[in-house]
């Protein structure tokens, strides 16, 4: 596993991303190993490059990722890195 670029803080998801992943059978920690080593998933390149300067200068994070039955999960880390949230984007 690549090395962790930022710290994730409490870790929380919603009732709707866990149900998600369930039906999905995919773990919370498979998603989250990517998004704190810089794999964000689903985003296009803008999305991406902001989240490299989110990095260096202490702005929220944000990964997106389809998971195989289509649904969508965003991980977001907060900008003090206090916390991390999965969730479905209808959720945010």
């Amino acid at each position: 596993m690549a090395a962790p670029l930022f710290r994730l803080g409490q870790v929380t998801a919603t009732p709707g991303a866990l149900e998600a992943l369930e039906a999905a059978h995919k773990r919370p920690l498979d998603l989250l190993t990517r998004h704190i080593t810089g794999d964000w998933g689903d985003v296009d390149s803008q999305d991406a490059a902001e989240n490299e300067l989110s990095i260096a200068k202490g702005y929220r994070i944000l990964s997106a990722y389809n998971l195989p039955n289509d649904t969508r999960i965003w991980i977001i880390t907060e900008a003090d890195r206090s916390s991390t949230t999965l969730l479905l984007p209808d959720e945010y």
